[in-house]
């Protein structure tokens, strides 16, 4: 089960992000996901993190979505998916959706004070064009792992070709 709290974490949740992450998290905005006992599956980031654009807006913090998704990566979907939207026009304008809602997720969460700092900084063009995961071509696939953080907390094409392939949601408590 996954629950979209769009809170920020508390204390333990915290402590569970330091492991999960290896170090100290930093720009953290809310827990986007979390599985049905409170564990943390997905961060929502900030805009802006020690004065540059973090693009990523959300970023995938469960180990165990994070390995099965990179066992998945290894068998080379990423290049079957490439090629499937050279190919498949309505994947392709559906993948192209997912980038916009993305972008337009981004900027709904931003504060005003955040769209501010982010336009003083000149980053606005950069979070306005970066799509899922802060990639710039959105042909391409970098990763599974930021589509899948995406499909958990909205409208994402790749994520749920993987859940119809793979079950990885399946995997949750």
């Amino acid at each position: 089960m996954v629950i979209r709290p769009d809170t920020p974490p508390d204390a333990a949740q915290t402590a569970i992000i330091a492991e999960q992450l290896g170090r100290e998290p930093r720009g953290i905005e809310a827990l986007a996901a979390t599985d049905g006992e409170g564990t943390p599956l997905v961060l929502r980031m900030a805009p802006i993190v020690d004065g540059k654009p973090f693009p990523t807006l959300f970023w995938l913090s469960s180990e165990l979505l994070k390995v099965e998704l990179s066992r998945i990566e290894a068998a080379g979907v990423i290049k079957s998916l490439e090629a499937r939207l050279k190919e498949d026009d309505d994947f392709r304008a559906a993948y192209h959706a997912s980038h916009q809602d993305y972008i337009a997720t981004r900027w709904a969460h931003m504060s005003a004070g955040q769209r501010a700092e982010v336009e003083r900084l000149g980053y606005d063009k950069v979070l306005r064009e970066r799509g899922i995961g802060g990639i710039a071509n959105h042909d391409q696939v970098r990763c599974l792992h930021t589509q899948y953080a995406h499909h958990l907390c909205g409208n994402n094409v790749i994520g749920q070709w993987v859940d119809e392939h793979y079950g990885i949601i399946d995997l949750l408590p």
